[in-house]
């Protein structure tokens, strides 16, 4: 029997479609952490490159939406339902490389940057450089099954083989008849998709459903499931989150990478909020970013009743600042779905010696939502719109290392005499984000950044703000 880690899309792999400012200097800082999707133990990802407004017309119908999910269990039991506006045909559908969007999760990951502070008693220099801002049986007779089908009220409107899955396109007349049909074509689905069911074929929605070919699985010689990606028309901009809620008994969590031609992309019918972001905080969370970011966020997440996404990033791929990973190049970008790219474009192209490879030259903005859910508090799919907002935005976390050295001058000796209250200010800055005691923040940083040392009534006055 065989176990492994599949990537899969959506919590319960069925899913539905419908469908800081950056700094004027080379590196803002030096990227020491990021928290990506390994923080959480079920993070379903998506990743949908959309060109348009959604109104009807050529350009806003195109979505090309590649689905991937961190999934354990037997590949035989591995199963598949998307809804999808259409029929879809072979040439739509295609399977990926999980690297892509290990990639986009790397890349636009919240991280955490570091500063050291320069000599006080040094010559004042030009800093303004430094300002920041911040399958059925075989044997099966297939007329036998048509018939049954039909009594079924399903009809197969396509079936085609894609990599390792097989996959059948399907309308339903009937929810029950559907859920029937998956269950004696050997589709293990979560009780209780019958009732959510219902509304997408009220809709007259369509239905890809995939499954593995356990012999090319075998021969392929993957270890994990790819993820698919599909291409379709549609003037919908959507995302359904309710099936992944079947049996749930936890929160989930989804990020949503969207690439987009124009500018950052939002929720429409939950409020969109930007991740916190540019606080310093204390030294010793370089050693606990990810207990720190998942602290942090769930301490946001519930300040915003649990009903909202979040923004973690929002970016041109044509740069970054700073670069947490690689940025995408235009053939891993096409692999993403992204499609208007120039097909001519040439992505070979020198290293800028800022960077190991050199940024695409393409106009493609990446979004970075995250969304924790639950039935009660996203009772709604999501609803996505694109906007011509092309302001940066990253979820950056600052270390702030004081200057170590000797102090023998009088801003030396000012400067040092102003670092407990910069301390105290990171203390309470990170027990406000995160909620963490803030006595336990003290002694953690126990105030000691090598030689300078300060005595009670200097750490308290300067707390107090009186020194």
């Amino acid at each position: 029997m065989k176990f492994f880690r599949l990537l899969t899309p959506l919590l319960l792999v069925i899913v539905a479609v419908f469908c800081f400012a950056p700094a004027a200097w080379a590196f803002c800082g030096f990227y020491v952490a990021k928290a990506d999707t390994k923080l959480y133990n079920k993070a379903s990802q998506v990743v949908i490159a959309r060109d348009g407004d959604g109104f009807a017309n050529t350009k806003g119908e195109r979505t090309v939406l590649t689905m991937a999910n961190d999934f354990q269990g037997e590949v035989k039991d591995f199963a598949m339902v998307v809804p999808v506006p259409t029929v879809l045909q072979k040439e739509q559908v295609r399977v990926t490389e999980p690297k892509i969007i290990e990639r986009l999760d790397a890349f636009s990951a919240p991280r955490l940057v570091e500063y050291f502070d320069p000599d006080p008693c040094a010559p004042i220099a030009n800093t303004d450089w430094m300002d920041a801002r911040p399958a059925p049986a075989a044997a099966m007779n297939e007329a036998m099954k048509t018939r049954r089908d039909a009594s079924l009220g399903v009809t197969v409107e396509a079936r085609f083989n894609v990599g390792e899955y097989d996959i059948v396109i399907l309308s339903a007349k009937e929810s029950g008849g559907l859920e029937t049909w998956l269950q004696r074509s050997g589709y293990k689905i979560p009780r209780g998709a019958k009732q959510l069911l219902k509304p997408y074929i009220r809709s007259s929605m369509k239905f890809f459903v995939a499954k593995v070919n356990l012999d090319k699985f075998e021969k392929s010689g993957y270890q994990f499931l790819r993820p698919l990606q599909i291409s379709y028309q549609s003037p919908k901009f959507m995302l359904p989150i309710r099936l992944g809620m079947i049996n749930a008994t936890t929160e989930q969590d989804l990020i949503v990478y969207i690439l987009s031609p124009q500018g950052q992309a939002e929720i429409t019918n939950y409020r969109t909020v930007k991740i916190p972001s540019d606080t310093n905080v204390p030294l010793f969370v370089k050693d606990e970013f990810g207990d720190f970011y998942k602290s942090m966020f769930q301490t946001a997440y519930t300040k915003e009743n649990k009903k909202v996404g979040f923004l973690e990033y929002a970016w041109n791929m044509g740069s970054c600042d700073p670069c947490s990973a690689e940025p995408l190049t235009p053939d891993e970008l096409k692999q993403a779905g992204v499609f208007w790219l120039d097909d001519n474009s040439p992505s070979d192209v020198p290293v800028s010696p800022r960077f190991r490879r050199p940024f695409p030259n393409s106009n493609v903005f990446i979004s970075r939502l995250h969304v924790r859910y639950t039935r009660d508090k996203f009772p709604e799919d999501l609803i996505f719109q694109q906007t011509a907002n092309s302001e940066f935005f990253q979820g950056r976390y600052v270390l702030q290392h004081p200057f170590q050295g000797e102090l023998k001058c009088q801003a030396g000796r000012e400067y040092k005499r102003s670092l407990p209250k910069r301390f105290e200010q990171e203390a309470q800055t990170l027990a406000k984000l995160t909620n963490w005691k803030i006595q336990d923040i003290r002694n953690k940083m126990k105030l000691s950044v090598g030689n300078l040392t300060y005595s009670w009534w200097e750490n308290l006055f300067s707390w107090l703000g009186l020194y």
